[in-house]
């Protein structure tokens, strides 16, 4: 198998980019999400419990019980870990010497930090694939940097033995999340998947749609249909490619997720998620795709041995093979039909709940010992390259480092198993208990996560949204419009990724339920009763386009609407809408219902607020600092970055030393020259037998 060094290297810098963005995007909410006066503080999650340090520390991990060792509160640590995570994320964008283990560890360290904090604002799935993947880059990231000449070399020059060992796990996690993220829409039963018609309502009813989705949803019926069998074949069939030995077929398996993933971020703002899921795919990639490894096109005319001949037509068949079997088997379970009078190609699921139940209960546990065969063999690849090593001292030193490595990614493998087989209830309880322990020890750590993505349709009778009203006499109402989430009918849905607007996305979900399901949903009525700009920022950065921006709203109350794309023939609106009822009753600031709600949901704050230094030079300077990044809007700001690091990565390559181009063509040139050489030796040796000064002249005048 071809070696995987720039992929990998292609894998550190995508999380790199991904932990820019996820800070960076965190950063700009921190005061109205987490402040002292934000919707749920983060200061009331950690509270002493007479605990020592270190247990303390373990069951709750987080950097910020040092915060008021540095004369912090713990949002003002918050901000801390945030700028530091990016900074250091930038570095490890940019700087090859920053891909280190300690730097992701870092960055691992602190977004683990912001989580544990986080609450309901960060519960999302992405979250916990990113400290996943994150840790998983620690393990991938040299702990010597290679030469760069080495990196271009391609192939095992200089490599370590147990270098590719790591980079499975994070095949086999892109493994977990997609066959997962397709197998849930399926167990839940949800009417719209299983009737192949899900994508008729998702792209108006998801949480943040971009303009893009009002053209995608349009789209005709049948269109709309095949692209979730579509669906269903990259997500189901696909993911156990990754594992094939036909480096063509894992090549395929990885464009099919590219091109779902790429589709995904047109229509919908998904902020982070869907650039990391393409980093995963990273791991289905080697040097040789990428031109870091001389592959066979160099060697056309050298002569190929018998053997290698028919290994090679025994793959293409093989490969061929799997191509018409996942042809056929689509065509036959989603009866795949060509209606050529209207031009269109029919399509309809053709099994049962039951069938594709005893279908997963058949194949769940297999797919386990093909990672388990997978493991192995890479592990056997590990060793047999080990026994490679040339000087006892090297192999000493690299025999320990393998020790280590190997045993992290066994640990790692057996613990992702458990959350795994959460998708078929008789695998789980057939694991072996080692690993059930295992994975209790440290589920806490978000070592390993369970994934299942649009596991249900939301919306199928119109898309739920919740409206904010206020108003100073109780009788006139005015709107209070959200930067990003439907309102205002005739605004184009924002295009916003990177960033996650994580009140806008909670608020999606609040309109899925009665409010007292979504407690936060009381704190925010009462921040914005009593006119607290961090969280008025969260609504409207700009506080001017804030409706009560001068003076608080005497009353507050929401509204639940249902949402549809508007047709193609208005040209006016993006959406129009319908009352439904209402969703948070009429309530001021002393309100009995307001504080009654606050103190069943436990939202009053008991304990004083402790007062923050003033001549704290630190909390001067993350003032500062927030002072100056305020007026911006956070997807100016993530785009900012981008765009600096674009900007920066082309000057490092214009400006970087070229050596390696001028030795190459000098080698070209001499290969070149070598026939000639040859041929003259010949000849001269073939001519006829001269005397030796007729033989030095002509060299001697040369």
């Amino acid at each position: 198998m071809a070696s995987s060094r720039v992929p990998q290297q292609l894998f550190l810098q995508g999380v790199a980019a991904v932990y820019l963005f996820a800070f960076a995007s965190l950063y700009t909410q921190i005061p109205g999400l987490y402040g002292p006066e934000g919707i749920l503080p983060a200061r009331r999650t950690l509270r002493p419990q007479g605990k020592g340090r270190w247990q303390q520390l373990w069951e709750t991990p987080t950097l910020l019980w040092e915060a008021p060792r540095l004369g912090l509160d713990t949002a003002q640590g918050l901000d801390l870990l945030t700028l530091l995570g990016t900074v250091l994320a930038l570095g490890a964008l940019l700087l090859n010497s920053l891909r280190h283990p300690f730097i992701y560890l870092l960055l691992w360290a602190a977004y683990l930090s912001a989580y544990q904090v986080g609450q309901v604002f960060l519960y999302f799935q992405w979250d916990s694939l990113l400290l996943e993947t994150g840790f998983l880059a620690i393990l991938v990231a040299p702990l010597r940097r290679p030469s760069k000449h080495k990196i271009l070399q391609g192939g095992l020059a200089g490599a370590l033995p147990h270098e590719d060992l790591p980079f499975w796990l994070v095949r086999w996690l892109l493994f977990r999340l997609m066959f997962a993220s397709g197998v849930v829409k399926l167990t839940s039963r949800c009417p719209t998947w299983w009737g192949l018609t899900a994508l008729t309502y998702h792209y108006e009813t998801q949480c943040l749609p971009t303009p893009a989705a009002w053209f995608a949803h349009h789209l005709p019926v049948w269109l709309q249909k095949l692209s979730v069998v579509a669906t269903f074949l990259i997500e189901i069939a696909v993911p156990p490619l990754f594992f094939v030995p036909i480096r063509r077929l894992r090549l395929t398996a990885f464009y099919a997720q590219a091109l779902l993933q790429i589709l995904i971020i047109i229509t919908g703002n998904y902020n982070f998620f869907n650039l990391l899921t393409l980093v995963l795919t990273t791991a289905l990639l080697d040097d040789r795709h990428l031109s870091a490894e001389p592959g066979p096109r160099c060697h056309k005319k050298m002569l190929t041995s018998w053997p290698k001949a028919l290994l090679t037509m025994l793959s293409l068949l093989l490969e061929l093979t799997v191509y018409g079997l996942l042809a056929y088997g689509t065509a036959y379970y989603f009866g795949l039909e060509v209606d050529w009078q209207q031009h269109i190609i029919l399509s309809k699921t053709t099994f049962t709940f039951h069938q594709f139940s005893q279908w997963l209960k058949t194949v769940t546990l297999p797919t386990v010992w093909l990672g388990t065969a997978s493991l192995a063999w890479e592990l056997l690849v590990v060793l047999w390259r080990w026994l490679q090593v040339q000087g006892w001292l090297r192999k000493f030193f690299a025999g320990i480092q393998l020790s280590i490595l190997g045993t992290a990614t066994v640990a790692l493998f057996l613990i992702s198993l458990v959350p795994y087989s959460y998708v078929e209830p008789g695998t789980h309880g057939r694991l072996w208990i080692g690993a059930h322990r295992l994975f209790g020890s440290v589920e806490h750590l978000q070592l390993a996560n369970s994934y299942g993505l649009f596991r249900r349709m939301t919306g199928v009778g119109g898309r739920p949204e919740v409206v904010l009203e206020g108003s100073y006499d109780g009788q006139h109402w005015t709107e209070i419009e959200f930067m990003y989430k439907p309102g205002n009918m005739s605004r184009p849905p924002p295009f916003l990724i990177p960033h996650q607007p994580r009140l806008d996305w909670q608020m999606w979900f609040a309109a899925l339920g009665p409010h007292t399901h979504s407690p936060w949903f009381t704190s925010l009525v009462l921040r914005l009763l009593q006119g607290k700009e961090p969280v008025i920022r969260l609504v409207q950065n700009h506080v001017a386009n804030y409706p009560f921006h001068e003076q608080p709203p005497t009353y507050l109350r929401a509204q639940r609407y249902k949402y549809w794309f508007s047709k193609p023939g208005d040209q006016s609106r993006w959406w129009h809408r319908q009352w439904v009822e209402e969703f948070f009753p009429s309530v001021s600031l002393g309100d009995p219902t307001l504080e009654a709600l606050l103190q069943q949901f436990g939202l009053k704050d008991k304990s004083p607020l402790r007062a923050r230094s003033p001549s704290n030079t630190l909390a001067q300077t993350l003032n500062w600092v927030r002072t100056q990044l305020s007026p911006l809007e956070p997807p100016i700001l993530l785009w900012g970055l981008l765009g600096a690091v674009v900007a920066i990565r082309v000057a490092q390559t214009l400006l970087a030393p070229r050596p390696l181009q001028p030795l190459k063509q000098t080698r070209e040139e001499k290969r070149k020259q070598a026939p000639k050489k040859d041929s003259r030796a010949a000849s001269e040796q073939a001519a006829p037998n001269s005397n030796s000064s007729d033989s030095w002249a002509p060299r001697r005048k040369k």
